[in-house]
């Protein structure tokens, strides 16, 4: 799992490193150089021609030693000091006096303006080490100015640690560089992961400059990328032995005359993701046309009222070991009722859609449950939920989904791009899989059923959820690249990819 920090936990390690630890200043940002120059090698060409453009903090520090590298190479690098030589302190300063010592120029901005104007645009390759974690608000001249030559150019452009201008934990954007990819320094930012933000980034890589892990667990909230190599160690074995019970009895609870695909997708996504038995409870009215949709599940009717439940459950003869509730429910008086009684049952339990909608209703029963509680709000959901504007939900995802989780025990997926998983304790994890692709009606029914059936099969519930995560988004990843665009893709399709996605990681 990869660190995901604030700008002021970044602060605090440096600090530790610094002061308690004992790597100089100096010694950090020459690893950070070398560390992203060892990447830039990689992958700008021998012929380009280089601009590294550097500001007077770390950044333009880190800057330096880049291009220092860069021309003991051979590659044809101009660099471009942005503030007066002055204003460069600390490790920056000494940095650039390495640099210089090396027998390496440097390029005044100053009283260059319109020298870097024309040359700008002839540049391949652009790196950002203008601003770094530190930008507030709006970016002040030249900065600015300098930033929107960068957007024209056609150059290739890596930003280090974060696109210039663009706040690290997230927010507003003003003027900031869309970089092609950005190289962050040992952990990302919250704004990687958050949007308008997110958009300015490109490709992100995590270049790490040798800070001990122990520094970052002391120092940040236990906030983390959930990787492919995480869902490999936590992803379980079937036994040879094993049968349809030994993987559970789930029970999905929804469907409407107006939304009756909604649980048939939930359950194929289920029987798909492993799940044993699957059983279907709808409205009565809606019974036949949902039953021939899927014959490998079990199908219940229960009291309808105009179309969807009227609120009475008919629990005869039902063995359930999880329930998922909400696909295309409805929101009307008899949902309400059923739902509330739904949260007292004491297994594990899937609330999404339409259940949230009358999340006040049952908050505090959901809160004095004793078996977990998953909920899959999407910001508008989310934003119901916690009563906040959905930009606010979408400004602070990380803090609202730790407030809200930690406070009625639940997990929270809060749904999106970079869908992040939230625990009881306040740990969260981020999934980077998927793609627009998955901006489409039912989606979410989809997700739903592999929580649902990766809850029945995995040891702990946190790795359940996340595992669900990114194979629900790794779905939408492997249909875009086998012949579907992201305009096309239904979620009836995300299903049929899950079994390319799970051989994949058996």
């Amino acid at each position: 799992m990869i660190p995901v920090v604030t700008s002021d936990e970044m602060y605090a390690i440096d600090r530790e490193v610094t002061e308690r630890i004992g790597i100089s200043a100096d010694s950090l940002m020459e690893n950070a150089g070398q560390a992203l120059f060892r990447v830039l090698k990689g992958r700008i060409p021998r012929a380009d021609r280089v601009a590294v453009l550097a500001g007077a903090g770390n950044n333009g520090g880190d800057g330096f030693v880049v291009a220092r590298m860069l021309k003991s190479c051979g590659y044809e690098t101009d660099v471009w000091l942005i503030p007066p030589k002055e204003k460069v302190k600390g490790a920056a300063r000494t940095a650039l006096e390495v640099y210089e010592r090396s027998g390496y120029s440097w390029i005044p901005y100053e009283g260059n303006e319109q020298e870097f104007a024309m040359r700008a645009p002839h540049y391949d390759v652009i790196i950002d080490a203008l601003l770094g974690i530190g930008v507030k608000g709006e970016v002040r001249s030249p900065y600015q100015e300098i930033i929107e030559q960068l957007n024209r150019s056609r150059a290739v452009v890596y930003a280090i640690d974060v696109p210039s201008g663009v706040p690290a934990d997230g927010g507003d954007v003003a003027a900031a560089v869309r970089a092609d990819m950005t190289l962050t320094i040992q952990c990302p930012k919250l704004g990687a992961y958050t949007f308008p933000a997110a958009d300015y980034y490109g490709e992100l890589a995590v270049v790490d400059i040798g800070i001990p892990p122990l520094v970052v667990k002391t120092n940040a909230a236990r906030r983390f990328v959930w990787e492919r190599s995480d869902v490999m160690r936590t992803m379980p074995k079937r036994r040879r032995s094993s049968h349809k019970g030994t993987y559970g009895k789930l029970l999905v609870v929804g469907g409407s005359k107006a939304m009756a695909g909604a649980v048939t997708l939930a359950a194929k996504a289920a029987l798909r993701s492993g799940a044993g038995l699957v059983t279907m409870a709808v409205p009565e009215t809606v019974y036949e046309a949902v039953a021939n949709r899927m014959p490998e599940a079990m199908c219940r009717p229960w009291p309808a009222e105009g179309g969807a439940f009227a609120g009475a459950a008919d629990w005869n003869g039902l063995d359930v070991d999880a329930l998922a509730v909400g696909p295309g429910m409805g929101r009307t008086e008899g949902v309400r009722r059923l739902v509330g009684e739904l949260v007292r049952k004491p297994v594990p339990l899937i609330l999404d859609a339409d259940a949230l909608f009358f999340w006040d209703d049952y908050a505090e029963q959901v809160r004095r449950r004793s078996a977990p509680t998953v909920i899959t709000p999407h910001p508008g959901e989310m934003a119901r939920i916690v009563r906040r504007s959905i930009r606010e939900v979408e400004h602070d995802r990380f803090g609202l989904s730790k407030r809200l989780a930690m406070e009625y025990g639940v997990y929270v997926v809060l749904k999106g791009p970079y869908t992040i998983v939230t625990a009881p304790d306040g740990s969260q994890y981020v999934n980077t899989t998927g793609n627009p692709a998955l901006a489409k009606g039912g989606s979410g029914d989809v997700l739903t059923g592999i929580v649902a059936a990766f809850l029945l099969q995995h040891e702990a519930v946190q790795p359940a959820v996340s595992n669900a995560a990114f194979v629900h988004g790794k779905a939408a990843d492997w249909l875009v690249q086998h012949g579907h665009s992201p305009w096309d893709v239904l979620a009836s399709d995300v299903v049929e990819a899950l079994p390319a996605v799970l051989a994949s990681l058996a």
